[in-house]
């Protein structure tokens, strides 16, 4: 028995890319009518989709039918993750017609999340993962979307796979709101200055976003701050306290620190044993516990805030309409930035 098409396939034959070809067949907007009609026409010759339209995408759910998704998210410190991970659990608790599993995964290992998702195909309607962009792990999000199953990226996007959507802040924006702020926070001065960059990944897209928008505004803005130094360290706080204490040793002029990732305790805490929690300027992400223990103390200046209340429960909404085959229009993120006086409740 002849193998099944696959988007890939598709895409392939008609000379664009797996997300084109998954925007035509859910019928998504953003594509010229030309190209919408090679598509379906590569489609239905690879017996992808029958002379109806229809594809081999699981049935759509009856009346009553309970839903599974499924979520693969990193393991570790992070505590947006956590964050995320609670607000998903318990945001699903409240909707019956879902059947929501979450998977943890150890490490930054694109090939073991490959795996993870490569066996989900067979079990789940829907998957919302944070990913790393790794060819491998491309590869599996169009084996789901082969399958029929829905794929949404959560926090850190990947370009040129067939996903549903992305849920998530314009990362690049997040990075360059950073370096306008460092501007600011730096008084305008045109004196040189040093400046180090932490990431948990550059594997993530979102990280590496980051990195890019606040590289290219300092180069527009603030060509007097130097970028000294780019260190990852897995989103592990123990390993952040490390690389912040030894980049410290090396650099005690430094004059500001930006957090792409998580750790932000562990450089505080090396800030603090060296009396620079209050001299230098320490930018980070995300909203918890500690970063706000942080602002109330000084030690951090500013905070840049996404809401994994808000994404846990868009991933969640997307998911469901997607397998029911009905449109969602999911809101724009916002960025938030958050100061020592207008924080939040957490």
């Amino acid at each position: 028995m002849p193998l099944r098409s696959t988007v890939s396939d598709v895409a392939r034959e008609a000379g664009v890319s797996p997300a084109t070809v998954d925007r035509v067949l859910n019928n998504r907007p953003g594509v010229r009518s030309r190209t919408r009609e090679i598509v379906m026409e590569t489609a239905q010759r690879l017996g992808y989709i029958g002379e109806d339209g229809e594809s081999g995408s699981l049935p759509k759910p009856v009346r009553g039918e309970t839903i599974r998704l499924d979520f693969v998210l990193p393991a570790g410190t992070n505590t947006f993750i956590k964050m995320l991970h609670r607000y998903i659990e318990t945001q699903a608790m409240a909707r019956p017609e879902l059947d929501v599993h979450i998977e943890t995964i150890e490490g930054f290992n694109p090939d073991r999340l490959a795996r993870v998702l490569q066996d989900l195909g067979e079990t789940t309607r829907g998957v919302g993962v944070i990913a790393l962009d790794h060819p491998t792990v491309r590869e599996a999000i169009r084996s789901l979307s082969a399958k029929g199953v829905h794929v949404v990226t959560i926090a850190s996007d990947i370009l040129y796979v067939p996903r549903v959507a992305y849920v998530g802040i314009d990362n690049r924006a997040a990075g360059r709101l950073a370096g306008y702020l460092l501007g600011r926070f730096m008084g305008g001065s045109r004196a040189a200055g040093k400046v180090a960059m932490f990431a948990g990944s550059l594997s993530y897209r979102g990280h590496e976003e980051r990195e890019m928008g606040f590289r290219h505004i300092l180069a527009e803005e603030a060509s007097h701050l130097e970028i000294v130094e780019l260190r990852e360290m897995g989103d592990d706080r123990e390993r952040a306290y490390q690389e912040a204490a030894a980049l410290l040793d090396r650099h005690p002029d430094l004059s500001a620190i930006y957090n792409i990732g998580a750790g932000n305790s562990g450089i505080a805490r090396a800030l603090k044993e060296r009396g620079r929690e209050h001299s230098l300027i320490l930018l980070g992400h995300e909203l918890t516990q500690g970063t706000k223990a942080l602002l109330l103390d000084g030690t951090m200046d500013a905070v840049i805030d996404q809401n994994p209340r808000v994404e846990a429960r868009e991933a969640l909404n997307v998911l469901t309409q997607a397998v029911k085959g009905q449109p969602y229009e999911m809101p724009a993120p916002r960025l938030h930035v958050i100061f020592k006086e207008n924080i939040p409740e957490v």
